[in-house]
């Protein structure tokens, strides 16, 4: 019997101490996640000051674990010609990652598959704006395109499909 009562009496504190350790393991497993992509340096964005959409883009990149530099401007047109985006795939912002250009509102899985594969290509775009991209909406069912460019994709060719 007095081992069942100092079993009882120790059963809170492991339950407490089993707790504890489980909260660190998920805390650990969720930055991780997010370990590969900081090794990548910070994303660039230039955008201008006024457009909502791409600040919630911006917004969505750094909860996603990305560090983020962000410059306004009333001129977008320059850096898209600057980093030589095809004018059929140009969107509101512009973005620059480890060598790569990130046009537009794309999933932030197209940017992850870009980072790991490091594909042979000048960067990613989702032409336009549409509606359920991240940071128009966020409907993770949205099915659009997302489009490579430069180097062996050449003036377009399809990177990722959204919603599928």
């Amino acid at each position: 019997m007095k081992s069942i009562k100092t079993l009882l009496a120790f059963t809170p504190a492991a339950a407490l101490v089993l707790g504890l350790a489980s909260f660190g393991a998920v805390g650990m497993a969720h930055a991780d996640s997010h370990a590969g992509k900081m090794d990548h340096g910070t994303m660039h964005v230039t955008k201008s000051s006024t457009c909502g959409c791409c600040g919630a883009w911006v917004a969505l990149a750094r909860e996603e674990g990305y560090d983020i530099e962000v410059t306004d401007t009333r001129d977008v047109t320059t850096v898209k010609l600057e980093n030589d985006v095809p004018g059929t795939m140009w969107s509101c912002h512009t973005a620059v990652i480890d060598g790569y250009v990130v046009e537009g509102h794309v999933p932030f899985a197209a940017l992850a598959k870009l980072l790991e594969e490091r594909p042979y290509i000048s960067g990613i775009a989702v032409p336009g704006m549409p509606f359920g991209s991240p940071g128009m909406g966020d409907d993770p069912t949205a099915r659009y395109d997302v489009l490579a460019f430069g180097g062996d994709a050449g003036e377009g060719a399809v990177f990722y499909q959204a919603g599928q």
